[in-house]
């Protein structure tokens, strides 16, 4: 399988890292782009030095700062070569809202983040495997 990136939109530095220490584990080769707020992913997907080359997934937090994720999702969706993009939202969220908002604007899949570190691990680790290589996608 081609090498195509993750985009890991994520706020909160811990989880970032577990994350990455999981995607390593499992060895996961693709190279993982982080974006740390809504107005930096929105940049990767669609700024002018965008060349084109879109992930191969996107994880979504929801509370972001500067643009929030159901906006970027929003965002992805409205775009002709972005809207088949998967997009799994992964958030700390109950809110019932969060989740419905979040399919309705076209999210692939929601998962609450685990809080306990080896639930986290095994999420990520089965997210990442069905993403990257179970699931079929159109071609961008």
């Amino acid at each position: 399988m081609e090498n195509k990136a993750i985009l890991l939109v994520e706020d909160n530095a811990d989880d970032e890292e577990l994350t990455l220490q999981t995607l390593r584990k499992n060895h996961i080769m693709n190279e993982v782009v982080v974006a740390r707020d809504g107005e930096t992913a929105i940049e990767y997907l669609f700024g002018t030095d965008c060349t084109g080359r879109y992930p191969v997934v996107v994880m979504l937090d929801i509370r972001l700062p500067k643009i929030n994720g159901l906006e970027v999702l929003r965002r992805i969706r409205a775009d002709s070569k972005t809207k088949f993009l998967p997009v799994v939202i992964l958030t700390s969220s109950d809110e019932e809202k969060d989740l419905v908002d979040s399919y309705r604007l076209g999210a692939n899949s929601y998962v609450k983040k685990p809080v306990n570190f080896i639930d986290f691990q095994k999420a990520i680790g089965q997210l990442t495997l069905y993403w990257l290589i179970l699931n079929q996608a159109p071609q961008i």
